[in-house]
């Protein structure tokens, strides 16, 4: 299993598959190929259904179009069979002639793969890949599943995930602090700040309630707006985490330090759900995003309440399970609707599972680990109408 970094990625909105991983392999295709005059670009499947509402024309234009004149082509009824988020880069020369082809996938969180590579495949940093195993460690040596991460990655992973940590704060700040309709057309306008007002106004539970909301609303409109963003494990699941870890810190008064082990077992969650199934809405629906990310906070918020390895596998079982089915359906290929409501939900559900859990003895009969198997067969029987084309679902009623 690889590192937890894969996880989280640093970069701008709205989508991880559909605009992170498109400019990806634009950068290294366009280093391979700085004697073009002339770049060709085809987008397959989902890339080309919700493409331009996931701004990935821009994304690949601004990395192409300075040093060539670039075409983007759109193909959004053909599905290439490695993966339905499908890209053929095509350089030319002076004379039209064909210097480069090359075909790649956008995966799901930023990850690029073909045939012949796939970055889902580098250096294995983790000798066990279920948290079966992984628990059955922690429960042995008595140790958490934080130092698991820390055994495995070494002792820099603490830089990375401050650095994590510190973008999710900002992406937070900035989101309360905006206003305004959000691009693309639908003519949304930031809820964040008015929820925060809101919020403040009411008691002790409601008003806990409600902050969790405005910080989850916040980091998503961030996102939809191509702000500065962590994945987690996804741009359209990004706000769950820090709206969780935010509101904890803020309400809890959680030192860095423990929030930093809390992403660090959280990221561990993800992991597993990224080795054994997938992130990605184009290949698993949604429930590969915002359930994810549902249950890397849970197992996250546990951890900070002390819960033990198997209340945090609990939670964060919860968090997975009660997303089981989820459609990807955005409306008009925007990660707008329902993308940003459904992040401030499994925000809330993410405490409640951590609630629920931290309850028991953290015994239970369905395990993270056969709730990601069921997750990878649901998304896999799903029409690709409900995973990210904007054909089906909420997108298709909303066009009627």
């Amino acid at each position: 299993m690889e590192s937890i970094k894969q996880i989280y990625r640093i970069g701008h909105g709205p989508s991880s598959s559909h605009t992170m991983g498109p400019m990806r392999a634009a950068q290294m295709f366009v280093e391979r190929n700085r004697g073009a005059v002339r770049f060709n670009v085809t987008l397959y499947g989902s890339l080309a259904a919700t493409g331009k509402g996931h701004m990935t024309d821009a994304a690949i234009l601004e990395v192409l179009q300075p040093v060539a004149k670039t075409t983007i082509t759109w193909e959004p009824k053909i599905f290439l069979p490695f993966h339905p988020n499908g890209m053929l880069f095509e350089s030319f020369n002076e004379n039209d002639e064909e210097l480069e082809s090359w075909t790649v996938y956008s995966i799901g969180g930023g990850t690029l793969a073909n045939e012949s590579f796939n970055e889902l495949k580098t250096a294995q940093v983790y000798e066990m890949s279920t948290i079966k195993d992984i628990q059955a460690w922690c429960e042995k040596t008595g140790h958490s599943y934080w130092e698991y991460v820390e055994q495995c990655e070494g002792p820099e992973i603490w830089d990375y995930l401050a650095e994590v940590w510190d973008v999710m704060q900002k992406a937070v700040q900035s989101g309360l602090e905006a206003e305004g309709i959000l691009p693309g057309g639908l003519g949304i306008r930031r809820k964040a700040s008015d929820y925060l007002i809101r919020a403040k106004g009411y008691g002790s539970s409601i008003k806990s309630r409600g902050m969790v909301y405005a910080f989850a609303l916040a980091v998503s409109e961030e996102n939809a707006c191509g702000g500065k963003i962590v994945t987690a494990p996804t741009c359209g699941s990004c706000g769950v985490m820090p709206a969780v870890l935010y509101h904890l810190k803020d309400t809890r008064e959680f030192r860095d330090s423990r929030i930093l082990r809390a992403l660090a077992t959280a990221g561990l969650f993800g992991n597993v759900v990224r080795t054994n199934a997938s992130v990605s809405g184009a290949e698993v629906g949604c429930q590969g995003e915002v359930g994810v990310a549902c249950a890397m906070a849970a197992g996250a918020a546990s951890q900070l309440f002390g819960g033990t390895p198997a209340q945090i596998e609990y939670a964060a079982e919860m968090g997975l399970e009660h997303h089981l089915g989820l459609t990807c359906d955005p409306v008009c290929g925007l990660v707008q609707i329902p993308c940003i409501e459904r992040n401030a939900f499994a925000a809330a559900r993410a405490l409640d599972a951590n609630t629920f859990s931290n309850f028991s003895d953290g015994k239970h009969r369905v395990s993270f680990d056969q709730v990601v198997e069921v997750m990878r067969q649901t998304g896999n029987a799903l029409p690709s109408l409900y995973k990210e084309t904007s054909e089906g679902g909420l997108a298709k009623k909303y066009g009627e």
